[in-house]
């Protein structure tokens, strides 16, 4: 069943909307109510509107910013109205609040408007004027991202069109829970890697290809607007209530997980490489596994061996090795082709380029302060999961960073692993069984899946590359399954 975004029945939602108020203040508001213009094939439209007077200037309630009247080199305004736009979904994440901001004069004329953007704000001139519609500011709405614009051309040039069409197919969904500063204490326990499973096969039912035609006006009703303290208390449980409606009506085998390209699609190129890595991106794999480890002088390096004689033209342990001289030697690919040995960094721009998620898996305890630092400054907290078969490691992440997704990896089946992830801290438990039975899927019995999903944990299975054990691990309903071949996770129908 699909769930309608813009179902009118739901009870919370009227219930909101009942809520008592000054109506004074919301004709106020009604009155300066912005109009919002959507792409035609927007799937999400907004369902409540917050808001806040301002008739001097203050700190938002609700967004990180000062509200200013008077502003040097602005006109100055008599009041700022602030309006807190709420969507139950954004195309990558479960909901979304965006802002517009009205500044009216002593006349009662608009003079100012102000709209957010991807975290900031910025003023809705479009060729030095006011997009107006009598006392109502125009604003337009990024297709399924819904931050605001005051002229369609700003999305493409400052957004790229390969980020604005991703956004909205193959990685519908891949934000799962959101969660800002704003909703940190109240959010943050819903976002469980199960509940993100269950946002992105959701959203992906919802997948669409921009028209970049601004044809749907959307205009604020009055009954559609209330103070923003009371959408700041409905807002937790709203967001928990989807959460619960979405777990008991999407059937296990239906689910979307994550296709993790084991050491990239190894199958066909040199394993743990960037040539590796693009094949995995045009495979249609979601995240690519990457081993890590330093070498002599410190670089952190993606490299699966302890020592290179195996795999590559040279000699030696990558820990007595510099990064100088681990870059004279080339893996060797099942092909007969010859790649060099990535640095961790050269291995995150290649998956930035191409939109790939990161699974790291941590082959040296020196690695984790590099790996830690490198996700932190390139922002890939929401892209990005750190795993090792070590807990001592795992739990050093949590420790260095608690809000970065970890896995706990274990190679034997009478291992506990809800014991095991809680003693470190994980958030996803991740068997390594593909040797251990013919077939492994059996050993995943119905109460071992139960008891991991009771304690909130999410699964993340080995590399498997049979068919019928991919066909059986797909009905258990997990959140992700490894391979060397990653295309062969592939749902049969015509999945996104």
């Amino acid at each position: 069943m699909i769930l309608q975004p813009e179902d009118k029945s739901d009870v919370s939602l009227s219930a909101l909307l009942q809520t008592e108020q000054v109506e004074e203040a919301r004709s106020l508001a009604a009155r300066y109510a912005p109009i919002l213009r959507f792409d035609a094939r927007e799937p999400f439209l907004p369902l409540a509107v917050g808001y806040t007077l301002f008739r001097e200037d203050g700190d938002s309630p609700s967004f990180p910013r000062r509200v200013e009247l008077q502003r040097p080199g602005s006109p100055p305004a008599a009041l700022a109205i602030e309006y807190a736009i709420w969507w139950d979904w954004d195309i990558q994440h479960l909901y979304e609040l965006e802002h517009v901001w009205v500044f009216v004069d002593a006349d009662g004329r608009v003079c100012r408007g102000e709209a957010s953007w991807h975290g900031g704000w910025h003023a809705m001139e479009a060729n030095g004027a006011l997009p107006l519609d009598g006392d109502h500011l125009i604003v337009f709405s990024e297709p399924g991202k819904h931050a605001f614009a005051p002229d369609p051309a700003w999305f493409h040039e400052r957004r790229g069109a390969r980020t604005l069409r991703e956004q909205t197919t193959r990685r519908a969904g891949f934000g799962g829970v959101w969660v800002t500063p704003l909703f940190e204490r109240e959010i943050r326990p819903l976002r469980t890697p199960y509940a993100n499973t269950l946002v992105r096969t959701y959203l992906q039912r919802y997948a669409f290809e921009p028209a970049w035609q601004f044809t749907k006006a959307f205009f604020i009703q009055p009954e559609q607007l209330i103070p923003w303290n009371a959408l700041q208390r409905w807002i937790p449980k709203q967001v928990a209530g989807w959460i619960q409606r979405l777990a008991q009506e999407t059937p296990p085998e239906t689910l979307r997980f994550l296709r993790i390209a084991h050491r990239g699609a190894s199958a066909y190129a040199a394993e743990n490489t960037l040539a590796a890595f693009r094949k995995a991106a045009a495979l249609d794999a979601d995240m690519v596994e990457m081993d890590v480890q330093t070498t002599l002088d410190g670089a952190a390096v993606v490299f699966h061996d302890h020592v290179v004689d195996h795999v590559t033209d040279g000699r030696g342990a990558v820990n007595d090795l510099t990064l100088a001289a681990l870059k004279m030697f080339t893996v060797a690919g099942p092909d007969g082709s010859r790649e060099p040995i990535p640095t961790l960094e050269e291995a995150i721009a290649c998956c930035l380029e191409h939109d790939l998620g990161l699974y790291i898996e941590i082959k040296a305890g020196g690695a984790v302060p590099a790996v830690v630092e490198a996700i932190q400054r390139f922002d890939l907290k929401h892209r990005a999961i750190v795993g090792s078969f070590r807990p001592d490691w795992v739990a050093a992440v949590k420790q260095f960073d608690p809000a970065i997704p970890t896995s706990v990896l274990f190679s034997v089946p009478n291992v506990d692993p809800v014991k095991l992830a809680q003693a470190v801290g994980a958030d996803y438990v991740h068997p390594c069984w593909e040797a251990a039975a013919s077939q492994p899927h059996c050993l995943l019995t119905e109460k071992w899946m139960e008891r991991v999903r009771q304690h909130e944990l999410g699964i993340i299975l080995w590399h498997e590359e049979r068919p019928e054990e991919i066909a059986a691990l797909r009905r258990l309903g997990v959140d992700g399954i490894c391979s060397n071949a990653p295309e062969l996770l592939l749902a049969p129908t015509s999945e996104p």
